[in-house]
């Protein structure tokens, strides 16, 4: 089977990392040609919770040939438009593509590359992106239970699906699930909340925990994300890195403290990771804030839900990214009109 990572940054750099170390030769593909030079004369470096080099084999997109099998697709979805056509004739009747991206981007995906071939999942471990070849784990995945949830779009458990899990288990523990959608959510939920606020604060997610205000933004965030999920017709999964998302529809004390522990026991394993929002205003990048916070909040304009702590983090970010403002804990302030709307 030819199996290949499209777009490898640090998730992409991490997850090919791991395949190679176990066996499995996947072709990492990315635009940024110093970083792939890097990876195929020194391997693959991935340090923090884990600590290896690695032989792989990584080209541009420019050198892409033949056809396909699998694509694991982890480019930005800010790509997709000019990314997806451009991998059409290097597919056929029986390739597959599974977006590993942020957001919910199956339905973006399918557009391009046909329903019948695309599959999704939700990523459970972060990494973060240290230059030309190298990678950092940000958080400990040994004994940490599952690290993807996949699924086809219509829930059904395919021969295909488990085909695209058996390949994923050269990285460790994968959840064949029939309810994609649900999971899709659920990381939205941890994007959203824990990468929208890094991305305005520029902190670490441990920062975040830690910050009494960032804290209590999380917990109204996962309320507008749990509000908006369910008007679409779907459920958050009952148990999310170990821990009930019940307490997301708090709507007294005792339950907003219980959403507190959420997060910060949700976030525990990886309080030293940078959200791929933050890294990419580091760098200069637009980011995919409109495909995450952005979301919910054209969800909740769809539904009649209020969603005033997702629009703030879409505003903050949108001025950052147009020069107005910078990342900074001080950004918090910003939020006093939508904390008065809370009841």
């Amino acid at each position: 089977m030819r199996v290949a990572i499209l777009g490898c940054g640090a998730m992409g750099t991490v997850m090919g990392a791991f395949f190679a170390k176990n066996g499995l030769q996947a072709e990492l593909i990315d635009y940024n040609r110093a970083h792939v030079d890097a990876l195929n004369e020194k391997g693959a470096r991935i340090i923090g919770f884990a600590n290896f080099e690695t032989p792989v084999k990584a080209i541009t997109n420019d050198k892409m040939s033949g056809t396909y099998d699998l694509i694991f697709l982890f480019a930005k979805q800010l790509a997709n438009a000019q990314l997806l056509p451009k991998i059409l004739p290097f597919l056929d009747g029986g390739s597959t593509v599974c977006t590993l991206q942020n957001g919910v981007p199956e339905p973006s995906v399918a557009k391009y590359i046909g329903k019948e071939r695309t599959v999704g999942g939700a990523v459970l471990w972060s990494a973060t992106f240290h230059g030309p070849g190298i990678s950092e784990l940000t958080q400990d995945i040994s004994g940490s239970g599952h690290l993807f949830d996949i699924g086809e779009i219509s829930g059904e458990i395919t021969e295909r699906i488990e085909t695209v899990a058996t390949i994923l288990r050269h990285m460790g523990p994968v959840a064949v699930t029939n309810k994609l959608m649900d999971s899709r959510w659920g990381k939205l939920m941890g994007n959203a909340c824990m990468s929208g606020m890094s991305a305005v604060c520029g902190a670490t997610f441990g920062e975040i925990c830690d910050n009494l205000k960032a804290r209590a933004c999380l917990s109204y965030l996962g309320r507008e994300v749990k509000a908006c999920c369910e008007a679409e017709g779907y459920k958050l999964p009952d148990i999310i890195g170990g821990y009930s998302s019940a307490c997301l529809g708090f709507d007294n004390g005792a339950m907003f403290e219980e959403s507190q522990k959420f997060f910060t026991d949700l976030y525990r394993p990886s309080r030293k990771a940078k959200a791929s929002m933050l890294q990419d205003l580091e760098k200069g990048n637009q980011t995919e804030v409109l495909m995450i916070n952005g979301y919910v909040s054209k969800c909740g304009d769809m539904h009649g839900i209020e969603t005033p702590f997702n629009d703030k983090v879409v505003e903050i970010i949108t001025r950052i990214e147009n020069g107005e403002l910078i990342c900074s804990v001080e950004n918090l302030e910003l939020f006093a009109p939508e904390f008065s709307l809370i009841n």
